[in-house]
């Protein structure tokens, strides 16, 4: 892992202070200099890399731990919770496109069986050496931008391709199929997340994903850890609690928005999930980021 020292330091240097994404399309960069709480944020199909630190993030009730050489794969667009527990933290996410990922496959000949199970959505390994140079490159092309628009999807597609040649290859190859389990139930994940507040048919998202009842609840369960039941409530009290923080509705307007029919079913879930009533965390959450 000799490169880690040099993008370590090329992170510091471009790494923007809201967590947009950089000027290389697809790369964001992270940095914080010290820990930080439990935050709830959305991932997408990405390779991220932990430069330097350490975070956790956590998906249902699984806790993955990552450190620097480690990289994450996530495979499905999930709704999770992380935060910095050893710093100084520094990282790089570069999105996974489903099209550049499809194109390869085709060249690569031999697809996947379409109906091998989905992989889990968020994978936690040591980075392979071989992704590493590429990904070094990429963080480079900050320092001469003149070249991004013309050397970024060529990189792109040679960190694909060692992708699809490494340990991750199933997985690639799942995110790059429209075909694939991981596609259907991503469909549904999609479905929930754009929909949270409408009523939820697990019959509906099974034809969706195009599956049986019983093996749409089994791949869906391996992709995010939850049932889709328990999923669709993460969804709904996290944008409930984003919703609380902004004070544009009290508890109970807030719990009829985001699809909650009694009051005090929603401060029941809500205060499980949270650990407070809603009002109480809205105002614990207010009074954390003005102390800080």
């Amino acid at each position: 892992m000799d490169l880690l020292p040099e993008m370590a330091d090329l992170i510091a240097r471009h790494a923007p202070p809201d967590l947009s994404r950089s000027a290389v399309p697809g790369l964001r960069l992270y940095r914080s200099d010290t820990p930080t709480r439990m935050v709830a944020a959305a991932y997408e199909p990405m390779l991220c890399l932990m430069v330097s630190g350490a975070k956790q993030t956590m998906l249902g009730d699984v806790v993955y731990t990552y450190r620097a050489g480690d990289c994450l794969v996530v495979s499905a667009d999930l709704p999770v919770c992380g935060s910095v527990i050893d710093t100084p933290y520094l990282a790089l996410s570069f999105d996974l496109n489903p099209v550049t990922i499809a194109a390869l496959v085709l060249e690569l000949g031999a697809p996947a069986p379409l109906d091998q199970p989905p992989p889990s959505g968020i994978h936690v390994t040591r980075l392979d050496e071989d992704l590493l140079d590429p990904l070094a490159r990429m963080l480079r092309l900050l320092e001469r931008p003149g070249e991004i628009g013309v050397m970024t999807p060529m990189i792109e597609r040679e960190l694909v391709w060692r992708l699809l040649n490494s340990r991750h290859a199933a997985t690639m190859r799942q995110i790059g199929s429209a075909e694939s389990r991981l596609s259907g139930v991503n469909r549904a994940i999609r479905w929930i997340i754009d929909n949270y507040a409408r009523p939820m048919r697990i019959e509906d998202l099974s034809d969706m994903a195009g599956m049986s009842l019983s093996t749409f609840h089994r791949h869906f369960r391996t992709v995010t850890t939850m049932s889709p039941l328990q999923f669709h409530k993460q969804v709904r009290l996290r944008e409930a609690r984003a919703r609380l923080l902004s004070g544009a509705d009290g508890a109970a307007e807030t719990g009829f928005a985001v699809g909650y029919d009694s009051p005090s079913q929603f401060s029941r879930e809500y205060a499980r999930q949270f650990g407070l009533p809603p009002a109480r965390d809205a105002a614990r959450m207010r009074e954390s980021l003005m102390a800080g």
